[in-house]
């Protein structure tokens, strides 16, 4: 039987802005996800472009339960893949079709180590 791990997941919260107009980066507090899947690198079905500078770190698969975007989230995971925490999501999580996923995992996303 597939067992996942627990992450700490801090959402990007907006609405503070700084003299310039600019949203002011925050998080909300840290919500635990039970069950996501951790796989090292890059997911081969999707989409392979990445932004200057980025390297996927793992792809994390999130159970059908969880829907949150996470744009921008902050990611905590337990060892042995704690070495890059805490880890940045790159771009949104992708919801993959409920009746194409057979198992408990539909949504997808990549997170990249942030040093520094």
């Amino acid at each position: 039987m597939i067992r996942g791990v627990t992450v700490s997941v801090e959402l990007r919260q907006r609405g503070a802005r700084d003299e310039f107009g600019n949203d002011v980066e925050s998080y909300g507090p840290p919500v635990e996800v039970d069950d996501v899947l951790v796989e090292g690198g890059a997911a081969s079905e999707l989409d392979a472009t990445r932004p200057e500078g980025v390297k996927v770190a793992y792809t994390l698969r999130f159970p059908k339960a969880w829907t949150d975007p996470m744009r921008g989230a902050r990611v905590e995971l337990p060892a042995p893949f704690d070495w890059g925490n805490p880890y940045t999501a790159i771009g949104a999580l992708t919801l993959l079709i409920d009746a194409n996923v057979p198992g408990r995992w539909n949504g997808v996303l990549e997170v990249e180590a942030t040093d520094g």
